[in-house]
Formats: structure tokens, C-alpha cells, sequence
């Protein structure tokens, strides 16, 4: 035997971890599958989430409450049947002139245009009408990190998600049960974490204890039947666990592993994709849709990753986001600019998302309020007693600035993208 078959495992070890996970008695599963029936069961759960996840009917929610945004979202469907925003084939011929016409572009290796965070609806259409008037992109993911309560009061959350049924991006919204800050029912998920002030606290592994990760599932199938969320960010690995054990057992739900995991290695990746193949569906599927590896990996980690990914037949199911732009303030040193990085690996490695999460380092210096990780703590009332809210618009328009100078850069060598595939046709 070599030293490299000493790692197989024996079939009786797999044998013991289904024996341990179909125990009767096991107060674990027990209590995940007493979880899934108060909400009335794996097919009426998928069942109401498809119902609300409509755009008729997430538009009808809107009208019932006499919702503002109901007109926004009938000009965005306006602006998308008139083909106000520009074509694939115009953004080339914008960028590279007539030389687009002659260049093959290999759509395998498209990266996803992603943007992070589009807190508030609002910003959505102003977004869109800029992408009209300068002949811009929208981007074909959108991340959302603000607090789940706050914006289902203002119906943020309905407007939000009829919007990327009409641009046809996905999106990701982010849980209260977190650990940063109060959960839904406004106790502290930790203890020992007050927020910001004691966030270091959370870096250290300790953002959602004891029966969280089930408070998380919990609020999950919440949002899932209520508002037909399918994408949420994770960020502990008992929820990632839960996620994949939900999502075996049948019901319809994904997930984004946050930066915040802190998978920074090949081999954090190998452990986190491991335990997605030991759970997924017999048709090979799994909830793991995004995983957003640390901000301190370099390209051959990425690489690495990918590798692991392909062999474990994940290459289409699961897409590796890599932060491009981050926050000016409060999360990793300045100047953070991975846009070189990207178009070296664009070209051969498949299914990544450049996620832009702050300006281009130079125009975030520039500004009297740069993008800050920590805004995203506070609350709306708070942005506007303060008079931030328009620099938080400036701030997210210059990240939108930043996927575009990533779109521009990935055309001039031939290379190709995701924008919102529902706004810019082909």
C-alpha cells in the first residue's frame, strides 16, 4: 500500500456516519425534520415559495400596500420590453470599435458581473437609469447584507425581488440570524457580541452558538414560503451543514458562503466542497451556489479550488466569487484591487462571479465618505437622521463604476461576461 492509499476511506466508516445520521433517536436530525414540518412539510414548502416567488403576485403584494415602488417596477419593465438598455453586441462595438466584429468571444468563461451590497431598492433604479443613459451594464448578481426585518416593514424586500425577476440576475439576501447583530426577534444571537464594537469577537468562530443554526434554518423557511427567497448568505458551518442536510432532504433552497467563512486555502476549499459532495442530490445538484473564498487567496488557490470543484462535478453548480473592489474602510488594507488577478485567470477558469464591494481604490480616497464595511450595521433611520444616505448612493454608483471597468477590461481581451441577462441581449 502507498502513502497516498492510506487516505482511502473505508467503506465501513461511511457506513457508521449513515448509521449515526438515520438513527431514530438522533436529536439532531430529529430536530431539523421537526423544524421542515412546522412549516408544513418539504412539498408545501416548495410549493409556497414558487407561489410567492411570481412576479404577479409579488407585484399584487406591492399594490395591496399601496407601495411607491409599484411605479419603479413598471418602468423598469417599460425600460426592459423597449430595449432602453444597450445590447451585448453595442457594448463591444462601444468599447473595442469596429474590431469587435471580427473577435470571437468564448461565452464558457463568462465571468459573473456581481455587485455588493444594493441595500436599498431605490438604488436599483438608479442604477438602471445611469446604465441607460451612459450605455452601461447592470450587473447579473446582486448581494444584499441589510436587516431583514427593517426592509420587509418598507417592502424592500418584495420590490427587490420582483426587480431581479424583471432584470433576471440572481440575488442573495442575508439573514438576521447572523450573529452580529439582534435576530429576528431583536435578542442578541451571541451574548458576547454587540455589534461592531465587539466584532472581533465574531471573527473568532463564535458568531452563531448553541441552537442558531436552527434558528437560522427557521428564519429561512420564512422568508422562503413568505417572500420565495431562494439565496442567502451563510457564514458558520453549522448553517452551512444545515443548509446541505435542508436541501438533501428535498426542499429547494441555495446558499453563498460568505467571505466571512474565511476559506483562505486549498484545503479549507477541499473540506467545504467535501462535505457539498458527501450531501448532494443523486442528480448531482447542491445548495452551494456561491462560495466567496477570502480576500487574501491568490490565483493559484483559486485554481486549486477550481480544480477540486470540476472533479467533484460541481464545475456548473457551484460558482467561485472573488472580491475585485472592496469597502475603503473598516475590512482589508488599501489599495485592494484583485482586477489584474481576475483577467489572468478569465481565460481558463469557469463559473466565477467579480464581486465589487467598493470603489476603484483611487476614486474611493477621493471621496469625503468612502465605502465602509460597517454601514451596513446601521440601520436606515440612522443613515438618514445622519444625511449619509445620498453619500451611500455615491458610494454604491461608484461600485457599479467598478463592474463596468471590470466589464470593459474582460472585453478588450476577448473575454466575456454575465450582465442582467433579461436587460442587455445577445
Amino acid at each position: 500500500m502507498t502513502d497516498r492509499d492510506k487516505l482511502k476511506i473505508d467503506q465501513n466508516r461511511l457506513n457508521e456516519i449513515n448509521d449515526f445520521l438515520l438513527k431514530d433517536d438522533n436529536p439532531l436530525i430529529t430536530n431539523l425534520l421537526d423544524l421542515i414540518e412546522k412549516h408544513g412539510g418539504v412539498d408545501e414548502i416548495n410549493k409556497k415559495a414558487r407561489e410567492a416567488r411570481k412576479l404577479d403576485n409579488l407585484l399584487a403584494s406591492l399594490d395591496a400596500k399601496k407601495s411607491p415602488y409599484l411605479k419603479d417596477l413598471e418602468w423598469l419593465q417599460e425600460q426592459r420590453d423597449n430595449d432602453a438598455f444597450i445590447t451585448i453586441p453595442e457594448y463591444r462595438q462601444k468599447i473595442l470599435g469596429d474590431e469587435s466584429k471580427s473577435m470571437k468571444f468564448d461565452d464558457s468563461f463568462a465571468i459573473t458581473l456581481e455587485i455588493s451590497a444594493c441595500q436599498y431598492f431605490p438604488w436599483l433604479i438608479e442604477e438602471a437609469k445611469q446604465a441607460i443613459e451612459k450605455g452601461e451594464l447592470m450587473p447579473g448578481r446582486f448581494i444584499r447584507v441589510r436587516n431583514m426585518v427593517e426592509q420587509t416593514a418598507d417592502n424592500d424586500v418584495l420590490a427587490f425581488a420582483a426587480g431581479m425577476q424583471i432584470t433576471g440576475s440572481s440575488y442573495v439576501e442575508t439573514l438576521d440570524t447572523k450573529g452580529t447583530s439582534p435576530g429576528p426577534d431583536g435578542a442578541p444571537v451571541n451574548v458576547h457580541l454587540g455589534g461592531p464594537a465587539t466584532i472581533t469577537g465574531y471573527f473568532g468562530g463564535v458568531g452563531m452558538p448553541n441552537e442558531f443554526p436552527l434558528k437560522w434554518a427557521d428564519e429561512y423557511l420564512n422568508y422562503y414560503t413568505k417572500y420565495g427567497i431562494i439565496q442567502v448568505l451563510n457564514v458558520n458551518p453549522g448553517s452551512v451543514l444545515v443548509g446541505y442536510m435542508m436541501h438533501k432532504l428535498g426542499i429547494d433552497m441555495e446558499f453563498k458562503i460568505s467571505v466571512y467563512m474565511g476559506n483562505d486555502n486549498p484545503y479549507a476549499c477541499l473540506w467545504t466542497l467535501l462535505t457539498a459532495k458527501l450531501f448532494s442530490r443523486d442528480d448531482g445538484t447542491s445548495p452551494l451556489i456561491g462560495f466567496n473564498l477570502a480576500n487574501s487567496v491568490n490565483n493559484e488557490t483559486i485554481e486549486l479550488s477550481a480544480y477540486i470543484r470540476k472533479d467533484f462535478g460541481f464545475e456548473d453548480v457551484v460558482r467561485i466569487e472573488h472580491h475585485i473592489t472592496e469597502t475603503y474602510k473598516s475590512i482589508v488594507r488599501q489599495p485592494y484591487d484583485r482586477l489584474p488577478e481576475l483577467l489572468e485567470l478569465a481565460d481558463h477558469v469557469k463559473n466565477i462571479s467579480a464581486k465589487h464591494e467598493g470603489a476603484v481604490p483611487e476614486i474611493d480616497a477621493s471621496r469625503d465618505y468612502p465605502t465602509d464595511i460597517l454601514d451596513y450595521f446601521r440601520t436606515k433611520e440612522d443613515l438618514i437622521e445622519a444625511g449619509h444616505m445620498p453619500k451611500k448612493l455615491i458610494n454604491y454608483l461608484d461600485k457599479h463604476h467598478a463592474l463596468n471597468r471590470t466589464a470593459e477590461e474582460l472585453t478588450k481581451r476577448g473575454l466575456t461576461f454575465l450582465a442582467a441577462p433579461k436587460l442587455h441581449k445577445t
